[in-house]
């Protein structure tokens, strides 16, 4: 029974994120916010029920704690993102960082992870391809949020063709702190959480669900094609990959 949460838990944001490009408003605000929950929700008890309570413990520490510290510092000092502000429209702040925004990074941190242990196997290649993958999600996320008004850059240049309103020194943060983020879940989760297990199926279906999606929705239903494009084809040199070795050698659910 305790296997199916996982898969109920993707279920749930599934439908969730089906029905966000049909809603608007507070409404399509509120489904961005449950389905950050969703995530969190997913990827905190699989890292539990799979790798144990160290595991959990460590995504937490280092993505919800560790994504909290870096997004206050960003909004107070415009290090490492650029200067940049939330609206009120994702809930409660704290030190004007939005509640959900931590759990966000969480949300995608342990699926980039568990896609690196199949993709490489020293500690370092593991580290940089999973930095990689979290930092290329950036290249769906922030176009879309922005779009939204969820949050703003104050001098957003310069930025990627065709994706206006995010400096690229953004996604250079992103990857920088996600190199961090990584490297510090590899040194504190134990040695389970560098294994690869059967039980992992529904995290990387989550992953590749996120970027088929996300490239889906850019292009036809946000009206946002640039961030499609770029998002496609960099978050897709690390999600393609697992996809063809998957299918090559397929690992029992």
């Amino acid at each position: 029974m305790i296997r199916v949460v996982p898969w109920v838990l993707l279920g749930a944001l599934i439908l969730t994120q089906i029905c966000y490009p049909l809603t608007g408003g507070g409404l399509r605000a509120g489904l961005t916010v449950l389905t950050v929950v969703l995530g969190y929700l997913l990827s905190v008890s699989h890292a539990l029920l799979t790798r144990g309570v160290r595991a959990a413990a460590a995504l937490i520490a280092t993505a919800t704690l560790g994504g909290f510290a870096v997004e206050a510092i960003g909004v107070a000092t415009g290090f490492p993102f650029g200067t940049y502000d939330y609206s009120g429209q994702l809930g409660p702040k704290l030190l004007g960082v939005p509640l959900i925004i931590p759990l966000a990074w969480t949300w995608m941190a342990w699926p980039a992870w568990l896609a690196a242990l199949r993709l490489a196997r020293s500690r370092p290649a593991r580290i940089a391809l999973a930095a990689a993958g979290l930092a290329a999600w950036d290249l769906f996320l922030d176009p879309q949020m922005v779009a939204e008004g969820y949050w703003t850059w104050d001098s957003p240049t310069p930025a990627l063709p065709g994706v206006p309103g995010i400096p690229i020194g953004n996604y250079l943060g992103w990857l920088g702190f996600a190199v961090l983020l990584m490297a510090g879940l590899a040194a504190a989760a134990g040695p389970r959480a560098a294994v690869v297990l059967p039980g992992d199926t529904p995290m990387l279906a989550l992953w590749w669900w996120t970027y088929a999606s996300s490239v889906l929705a850019h292009a036809v239903f946000l009206g946002l094609p640039a961030s499609a494009l770029w998002g496609g084809v960099l978050m897709g040199a690390i999600v393609l990959p697992l996809a063809v070795r998957r299918i090559r050698q397929p690992v029992p659910a």
